[in-house]
């Protein structure tokens, strides 16, 4: 799997393929059994998460994982605080992201409670707050209406193009990631069976009976 700088590339696959397994390995949380991550040459398959983020690796999780007794601009502000920034050096970037999302009006909205759509632009935007040169989005649109996928895919195509982030969307929503991705992967009892563009992933047998289990050789 290669990923590029502003670019979308995509990762499904049916339940249990692996995916969110191959989202821990890319980030630290779990070593790889076999193979390489390599950044910019570097072999980075041995970091932690933190050094991983401070490579240049962020993510979002499936759970929104923020700080409940904490204010939304508060909990992007302590990640620049853990970066190194001071308190206004870290609100201030936290409030430039969150304006840039479009929902610098939630800065003050207690992040226990907050409205899973917006729990998800949160996340997105606290990993933002690192300045990844690469974004892991772990089921970002779990739970959403067909309408607030189509702004999440709106939000990603913009990290990508305006910031030159790179993007891996690993997604149920197999429509959502099409619709966004230049390159698509798709994993199955944790190896890749098949890989390209939409043409290519909607055409193919594997990804067929990858999710409707046919059995290929009886088809």
């Amino acid at each position: 799997m290669t990923l590029t700088p502003g670019a979308v590339h995509g990762l499904i696959g049916p339940n249990g393929a692996g995916k969110t397994t191959m989202v821990n390995v890319l980030t630290g949380f779990q070593p790889p059994s076999s193979g390489r991550i390599t950044m910019a040459g570097q072999d980075v398959g041995a970091l932690a998460p933190h050094r991983m983020r401070r490579a240049g690796i962020a993510r979002t999780f499936q759970a929104g994982r923020l700080f409940a007794g904490l204010d939304v601009l508060d909990n992007l502000a302590v990640t620049g605080v853990g970066l190194g920034r001071s308190r206004h050096a870290a609100e201030t970037e936290a409030m430039r992201v969150l304006d840039w999302l479009e929902i610098a009006h939630l800065a003050e909205a207690p992040a226990a409670g907050l409205p899973y759509t917006d729990e998800r632009r949160v996340g997105i935007a606290r990993a933002l707050m690192f300045a990844p040169q690469f974004l892991l989005l772990d089921e970002p649109a779990a739970g959403m209406s067909e309408a607030e996928a189509a702004d999440l895919a709106r939000l990603i195509a913009r990290v990508a193009c305006e910031l030159g982030t790179g993007v891996l969307l690993i997604e149920h929503n197999v429509g959502l990631v099409l619709s966004v991705s230049s390159h698509v992967y798709v994993l199955d009892a944790g190896r890749i069976i098949e890989e390209g563009g939409r043409d290519v992933i909607t055409a193919s047998r594997a990804v067929r009976d990858a999710y409707f289990g046919v059995d290929q050789e009886a088809a």
